[in-house]
């Protein structure tokens, strides 16, 4: 069974890639996950707050929001030892690429402009094979447009694209929460994007009612979460010009199968990984390739984009028509059960 695969002109041995997450900020949890069948592995990401703010000031941001991203569950080191994790990060970039054969994606987390340029640079000269954009904008401002939101992140990859020039190739990992999500793609691609990564997860806040607190509770994923990013990348397989990575909900072999079905290069796992483990990946590489022997696929090329609604027999199905079949053939279910 060839597992190969392609991801923003990376060759890889598998599709399956963890993502950012503390799993992959531990050297030893990086070796064990190539060792598990992983085709490349991402960093978790560098925060522009670990770049630009001194330890004390840094407390405000440890304290509000840093458990929004779904990879920083945990990750944030206390406040004291905070200060070198810049530098840290550049020597774990160059630790991890000598550690195992596989691809490494470092992933950066800006806020300013000037954070996220300056630490590609110095990602690239740390020997990242690639890099991968995760944008965090949350747009509060009433008079703040849906182009203009979308022209922040444009503008930022397109300033990253600039300074790395074509040495390493550049993934966006989007949030689902736009206008025209096809428009910020095709955008995104023509900035330079080698990769789209649908989507990024936030953890929203909470309220405490007892409390009165807004707290923050870290929710890890199911399979039910993948049909989001599953959606997507069947729509727009084959109208960007930029791979296409699944990230949210993968937790089987079976769900890592629909999204390389819909249309993407490589499926990336986290939650699951964090649940059971690093060798977890070696189950979801078994039920993956049942699931090509099934079907007679003797690579994930040939898989590939066979159920995206460029070539699935019902390309109504992506879109409102099957909304509306949906809702009645559940209230027939519960009408007759």
């Amino acid at each position: 069974m060839e597992l190969s695969t392609t991801y923003m002109g990376l060759p890889l041995a598998s599709p399956l890639v963890p993502s950012a997450s503390p799993l992959t900020m531990d050297m030893d949890t990086i070796r064990r996950l190539a060792d598990a069948g992983a085709g490349a592995v991402v960093l978790g990401s560098l925060f522009a707050e670990q770049i630009e703010h001194d330890a004390r000031e840094l407390d405000h941001y440890l304290q509000y929001g840093a458990d929004r991203f779904a990879e920083s569950l945990s990750y944030f080191p206390e406040a004291d030892d905070y200060r070198l994790g810049a530098e840290d990060y550049l020597e774990h970039i160059a630790r991890a690429r000598e550690a195992v054969d596989v691809p490494i994606i470092a992933s950066l987390n800006g806020i300013s402009m000037k954070s996220w340029v300056a630490y590609a640079e110095k990602i690239v000269e740390a020997g990242a094979h690639a890099l991968e954009l995760n944008v965090y904008y949350l747009p509060t401002i009433p008079s703040l447009t849906a182009s203009q939101v979308e022209d922040v992140h444009v503008g930022v990859l397109s300033a990253v694209r600039q300074a790395v020039q074509q040495r390493i190739p550049v993934a966006v990992k989007l949030s689902p929460f736009f206008t025209n999500l096809t428009t910020v793609a095709q955008a995104m691609a023509e900035a330079g994007a080698d990769a789209l990564v649908l989507f990024n997860r936030f953890y929203q806040p909470d309220i405490d009612p007892t409390k009165l607190e807004v707290v923050s509770r870290a929710q890890l994923s199911t399979s039910a979460d993948s049909l989001l990013p599953l959606r997507w990348i069947a729509i727009l397989y084959g109208r960007v010009k930029a791979s296409l990575a699944a990230t949210g909900g993968i937790h089987t072999g079976q769900d890592a199968a629909k999204m390389i079905m819909a249309g993407a290069d490589v499926a990336m796992l986290c939650s699951a990984l964090l649940q059971n483990g690093p060798e977890h990946l070696l189950a979801v590489r078994d039920e993956l390739v049942g699931v090509m022997e099934t079907h007679g696929y003797a690579s994930v090329a040939e898989m590939k984009g066979v159920m995206s609604q460029k070539n699935c027999p019902e390309p109504s199905a992506y879109e409102r028509a099957h909304y509306i079949r949906a809702l009645t053939s559940y209230g027939m279910t519960a009408t007759f059960e």
